[in-house]
């Protein structure tokens, strides 16, 4: 399942980037997130690997991320590898204005085993949770560059 979105941000690429940038802030952004746990590599570089920890309702989740380009601020893209799913998210930033940024996302889910069924019965639902990070991400973004 492959499917892109976009969201315009009120303020400068800068600002965005830094933010975006910076583990420490993911949080404060990325609903139902515990942990985030750096594994190896050079921190944010590619071929670095994290451990995600996420509350979804009852269920822990935990991914992997290994980041495949550093390309900032135009692009920072990865792998998400978790039980039954490998997801690939390309994340791309422009810059329209000198206040505002235009922050897309690419995904592709690779699904195995039960994961294939739920992506088959619900696609709606991946799609809904990768907008609303988009959306978490620009109301944290605006609301610190306030």
């Amino acid at each position: 399942m492959k499917y892109s979105q976009e969201i315009t941000i009120d303020a400068p690429i800068q600002k965005v980037i830094q933010l975006f940038d910076d583990p420490d802030q993911m949080d404060k952004w990325m609903k139902g997130l515990i942990s985030f746990e750096h594994l190896s590599g050079t921190q944010g570089q590619p071929g670095a690997k994290s451990k995600l920890k996420f509350q979804m309702g009852k269920r822990e989740i935990e991914m992997i991320e290994t980041i495949t380009v550093r390309n900032l601020p135009h692009e920072f893209s990865g792998t998400y590898d978790a039980k039954g799913v490998h997801n690939i998210v390309k994340n791309y930033f422009e810059e329209i204005s000198e206040n505002q940024t235009r922050y897309t996302t690419e995904n592709e889910f690779q699904m195995k085993g039960f994961m294939k069924i739920m992506a088959w019965l619900m696609p709606g639902a991946f799609k809904k949770q990768s907008l609303q990070y988009l959306k978490d991400f620009k109301a944290f973004v605006e609301r610190t560059n306030s």
